[in-house]
């Protein structure tokens, strides 16, 4: 099972960087990336609601925070749609408590050049990785002006800066870049930071399907994404995890707006 292999590398950490447990949601958490967010912000003390589009698809990482002694609850819904979104905050009220971090992970590629693109294409990317992300954010950020304590961090990407075939998504990451300014400048002042992480290449259970698609053999795809990263390997899980839990932290307090890119080096 692929959590097993995000425990194995320090997916879950034993390091806690948080002093004061908290209610967090990470949106996009069955599975990849964010399920590897939401176990080490478990492990750092956090309730979590792991969030996703199937209810039932969460239950791995639901379980694997509960085995570990953590509490977590699992949560649907379709965060472009702002019904579903408040009767989701709602049950996470109920349930763990109001959430005062937020982990806006949750979003989708529709690759194609320009002018190939449909408008069907451009606008759900855009729906789900901006839409998304400014409905999760509205509906939390009142909890954490109540607490006059609140973390947002959106997931962006190294796609922001430009790249071949993804108009849509880099806009969209992009974005999401000035999204977190934005909210930063506007909610500091009640104690809330908000921040972007862009990785580059991690290697996720999507890896090996964007070979496929791509028509090389995963090795090759490998080999070839890895000589443009001057760390001279592929991204883990537990790489993007570390930076998004200490923008969660306590001690991350004086850092607000900005961008920290995961990527092993300028680009991968």
């Amino acid at each position: 099972m692929w959590l097993d292999a995000v425990a194995r590398l320090g997916g879950v950490s034993t390091v806690s960087t948080a002093s004061t447990p908290r209610v967090a949601v990470v949106t996009g958490a069955a599975r990849g990336i964010g399920a590897a967010i939401a176990m080490r912000l478990a492990a750092d003390g956090h309730a979590i609601a792991v969030l996703d589009l199937d209810e039932a698809a969460c239950a791995a990482t639901v379980s694997a925070i509960e085995a570990a002694g953590g509490r977590a609850m699992a949560v649907a819904a379709d965060i472009a749609d702002k019904e579903q979104v408040e009767a989701a905050v709602a049950r996470i009220v109920e349930g763990l408590g109001a959430p005062t971090i937020l982990v806006n992970n949750a979003g989708i590629t529709r690759d194609g050049l320009v002018h190939k693109m449909s408008e069907a294409d451009w606008d759900l990317v855009m729906r789900v990785n901006l839409r998304g992300t400014f409905l999760m954010t509205q509906a939390c950020q009142a909890h954490m002006v109540a607490a006059k304590w609140g973390r947002i961090v959106v997931l962006s990407s190294t796609s922001a800066q430009g790249i071949r075939g993804q108009l849509n998504y880099a806009s969209a990451k992009a974005g999401l870049q000035g999204f977190a300014k934005a909210a930063a400048v506007e909610l500091g002042r009640f104690g809330i930071t908000a921040n972007a992480v862009a990785p580059g290449f991690i290697e996720t259970e999507m890896t090996a399907a964007v070979a496929e698609r791509v028509g090389m053999s995963y090795e090759d795809y490998l080999a070839n994404r890895v000589a443009l990263i001057p760390a001279g390997r592929p991204g883990q899980v537990a790489d993007v995890a570390g930076p998004v839990a200490f923008l969660c932290s306590d001690e991350a307090g004086f850092v607000n707006g900005q961008v920290i890119y995961v990527a092993g080096g300028p680009r991968d």
